[in-house]
């Protein structure tokens, strides 16, 4: 949002992130918001939700291809399943999340493909689970 204020920003940011990551996910982050943390959650909300992933770059699907191929390299494991939900409401299938996990194994290593396939496996039987 180039030239948005702040608090433009930061509402398109909440937009963005409830619509990724879901109304109860972003609900129970604000509601564990201290005061340690309250200026991160603005940050990121502002930042990371209302500039980079409101760009019109890329669509949501890429980045959340980016993103779990990312968290796979670094390690973030919570994160990695927090965004293996999010790419399943962006409209990644099981079968394209398998594919960025192997391709993942190529580039960051078999410990953590293997890692992100455990994790995965888990959000996914979530999702089956009535």
């Amino acid at each position: 949002m180039t030239g948005a204020t702040d608090e433009e920003r930061r509402a398109q940011g909440m937009a963005v992130r409830r619509e990724v990551l879901s109304d109860a996910h972003v609900d129970r982050a604000i509601a564990s918001t201290t005061e340690l943390t309250a200026d991160f959650q603005d940050f990121i909300t502002r930042v990371a939700w209302g500039d980079v992933w409101s760009r019109p770059g890329l669509d949501r699907r890429s980045r959340s291809i980016a993103v779990l191929s990312s968290l796979i390299a670094l390690g973030h494991h919570e994160e990695f399943a927090m965004h293996v939900r999010a790419a399943r409401r962006n409209g990644l299938t099981v079968a394209e999340i398998r594919e960025v996990i192997l391709q993942s194994a190529v580039y960051a290593g078999v410990p953590a493909a293997n890692t992100a396939f455990r994790l995965a496996a888990g959000v996914l039987a979530e999702e089956e689970a009535p």
